[in-house]
């Protein structure tokens, strides 16, 4: 009996020197020992920050081997995999078609708006007129008020010889006559009896076609995109050509424009060939039946021969389904007497019908309704009075005529 004692004793002696082996064997390997004195002692740069160096520090758990994880039994396993059907996504709901303003009258509500930046010209020619002795500096400073206008050179001659006359007539000179004065002339100038209806009828079973052309940053798409409401509030059906293919989204800015007031747009894949769209939009009008086909084309610098060759291209292609009814060229009222410039260029390429001038209501140079009808010999008929949707206007000369000089 003493000897089993004695043998359960040493064992349980001897398995406690094991066990103090290993945790210490352990704690070496946990603790690596300092290095000698002797070597240099090496700072590590600072780590770059990981995912959840921030985060709170973890709580102590007890872990668990692998041994002791338990695998989950047969019979809880999905004998027959479960098809997980995908969320139904609807269709996105159609843009909700809006009514545009009537066009009748439009410029008269936008009268404010233009007088706002228009009229300095108008007060300046009246005060001046008013003064009582009109001597040659009085008529100078007439001249330069015309000038800075953008009136132009020739107009201006003509307008100042007309009011010199017309002055020495009248003898004593009352505000209200001079107001009289100054409008009857300055109507004279504009041209009150040019034909300014945009063309879009063809006389024929096809639809009309209206090319919409100009230099890049006109806002030439957002015209013709404003123009479409245009036709459409005067109850025309409209299809839109998309040959802008060199300017990046210009496609979709002409589709979301024509989305808005129901018009189907024609568009083809970035760079490709304007005059094939071109082509394709005007035969796409035709099986609709619809009553005008505004075609967009790219900006183009009047500068660059190669490109404005390509317009006249996209020009002689839509011509093969039928004449051209409206060559619209759109220019930046605030480009003054260098939109008279790009002007004579495009009229050389393509047969300029009309003129839409837009940021009219953002510059104080109303003077180049004048001289840009003056130069190409086709009247302005359709302005741009600001950034709203509908602030695009049939020019109306008596309207325009009578924000400039006020009431």
């Amino acid at each position: 009996m003493d000897i089993v004692i004695l043998a359960v004793v040493i064992a349980l002696v001897a398995i406690g020197a094991i066990s103090g082996l290993v945790v210490g064997s352990r704690k070496k390997k946990q603790l690596p020992s300092p290095p000698p004195p002797s070597a240099p002692t090496i700072t590590a740069p600072p780590a770059e920050p990981h995912v959840g160096d921030e985060a709170e520090t973890p709580r102590d758990e007890p872990r668990r081997t692998i041994e002791e994880v338990g695998l989950p039994e047969a019979e809880q396993a999905v004998e027959t995999p479960v098809a997980v059907e995908g969320p139904v996504i609807a269709e996105p709901a159609a843009p909700e078609i809006e009514i545009p303003e009537p066009t009748a009258g439009r410029l008269v509500r936008l009268r404010a708006r233009l007088a706002r930046s228009q009229n300095s010209l108008g007060k300046g020619l009246l005060t001046l007129l008013s003064r009582e002795h009109l001597d040659e500096d009085t008529w100078e400073e007439i001249e330069d008020t015309l000038l800075t206008a953008d009136v132009g050179v020739a107009p201006t001659q003509e307008l100042v010889e007309r009011l010199r006359e017309r002055v020495k007539v009248l003898g004593t000179r009352t505000p209200e006559q001079l107001r009289t004065l100054l409008r009857e002339e300055l109507l004279t100038l504009v041209g009150s009896d040019l034909d300014r209806e945009v063309k879009t009828e063809s006389g024929l079973e096809t639809p009309g076609v209206v090319m919409v052309v100009g230099v890049n940053g006109t806002g030439k798409t957002t015209t013709t995109g404003k123009l479409a409401r245009v036709l459409v509030a005067d109850g025309r059906s409209v299809v839109l050509g998309a040959a802008d293919t060199f300017r990046a989204a210009a496609a979709d800015q002409l589709q979301t424009w024509g989305e808005r007031v129901g018009a189907r747009t024609v568009r083809g894949p970035e760079g490709g060939d304007p005059a094939s769209i071109a082509f394709d939009a005007v035969k796409e009008g035709i099986a609709e039946s619809a009553d005008v086909v505004l075609i967009d084309t790219a900006g183009r610098l009047h500068t660059k021969t190669g490109l404005m060759d390509e317009l006249g291209k996209v020009k002689r292609v839509v011509e093969k389904h039928g004449p051209l009814d409206e060559v619209l060229l759109v220019l930046d009222a605030t480009t003054g007497q260098n939109g008279l410039v790009q002007a004579r260029v495009f009229a050389e390429v393509v047969d300029i019908t009309g003129i839409v001038l837009t940021k009219l209501d953002g510059t104080a140079k109303g003077g180049i309704v004048v001289s840009v009808q003056r130069e190409l010999g086709v009247p302005v008929k359709l302005v741009g009075l600001g950034e709203g949707p509908d602030d695009l206007a049939p020019f109306e000369p008596e309207a325009f005529i009578d924000a400039l000089i006020g009431d």
